[in-house]
């Protein structure tokens, strides 16, 4: 039986069209799986949210593209007034930002710690789900998007545009950007979104800004539909676009990311077993608990050294990592 079929005829009456197109848009997302690589994302978002934008334009500059290969693109320089700054070759090509960058929310793992981004994309499932969580990205001008690098969000009225008519002004000195006025509200939600989800810390002065944008800038209709695109294949929302969410100073963060996306039989969630020790790790001089340590089992064996018990970490000079739940 279809997905029409499974509802009544007099439930069929009383949905409106738009309201059977979101009720069967998300009945897919139970056999739907959330793309497991920062790859697989890119040709997902080409394939189930951008496939129809691609004359709406990139995200800081609003330039139009022609898609290449499985997940790429071509930018249209004349559609959006853009000059090169200095990159001809990237600035041609459309790239996935991350708006919270992958090495910000990376330094929040311990895989991060010990090896990198290639370490972690080989230890750390937490650091894929996060990369490969479709809400943080969206389509860019290469360039820009490497111009972006990972400088946090601010204001710069002091700052000229530097890539023609894209209202994306960037102070390198500073390690500052500021997005067009058109995308503030967006890029506010989506860094709300990555810091609740996968506990990440957020400066008070960020914070507050992003406050101010939200709440200037309010949910677009593009925005609403990103977001039930994306939940289709992720199989959730981003609860501060749906309004699920409020962000306030000080917000306590739900986490839910963390635990969600490790397999269920992942070592380091499991429940202790008598006896099972505290590892540390000799280079960073971190301890990792048998429970909630999601680096437990991700310690190169020559640099393990094993303690009876917490205290025995504690009293050898090491700290908790800070991934430990």
């Amino acid at each position: 039986m279809g997905l029409t079929g499974m509802l009544s005829t007099s439930c069929r009456r009383r949905l409106s069209f738009a309201g059977l197109a979101v009720w069967l848009l998300l009945a897919v997302t139970a056999a739907t799986a959330a793309p497991a690589t920062f790859e697989r994302a890119k040709t997902e978002a080409r394939q189930h949210v951008y496939f129809d934008r691609t004359a709406e334009g990139t995200l800081y500059c609003g330039c139009a593209w022609h898609w290449t290969g499985r997940s790429g693109g071509r930018i249209d320089f004349d559609s959006c007034g853009y000059q090169v700054r200095a990159q001809e070759t990237r600035a041609a090509r459309l790239e996935w930002e991350h708006v919270v960058p992958a090495s910000n929310f990376g330094r929040a793992r311990q895989c991060w710690q010990e090896g990198g981004r290639r370490n972690c994309n080989a230890t750390d499932p937490v650091f894929n789900a996060m990369e490969a969580d479709m809400h943080n990205l969206s389509p860019s001008v290469g360039e820009v998007n490497g111009d972006r690098s990972n400088f946090r969000f601010t204001e710069l009225p002091g700052v000229a545009r530097q890539h023609g008519a894209c209202d994306f002004r960037v102070d390198f000195a500073q390690r500052a950007v500021e997005p067009r006025d058109a995308v503030k509200g967006q890029v506010a939600r989506i860094t709300f979104y990555m810091h609740d989800r996968y506990d990440l810390p957020m400066a008070d002065a960020q914070q507050r800004l992003l406050m101010a944008w939200d709440r200037q800038f309010p949910v677009s209709e593009w925005e609403r539909e990103r977001d039930l695109r994306i939940a289709a294949r992720m199989g959730h929302h981003n609860p501060f676009v749906t309004g699920a969410r409020q962000w306030q100073r000080g917000h306590r963060n739900s986490g839910e990311g963390i635990l969600s996306r490790l397999p269920d039989d992942d070592p380091a969630m499991r429940e202790p077993h008598a006896g099972q020790p505290v590892r540390g790790n000799r280079n960073s001089n971190l301890y990792h608990l048998p429970q909630g340590c999601p680096g437990y089992h991700q310690i190169s064996e020559r640099n393990v050294v094993v303690f009876e018990d917490e205290s025995a970490a504690l009293a050898a000079g090491f700290r908790k990592a800070g991934n430990c739940r």
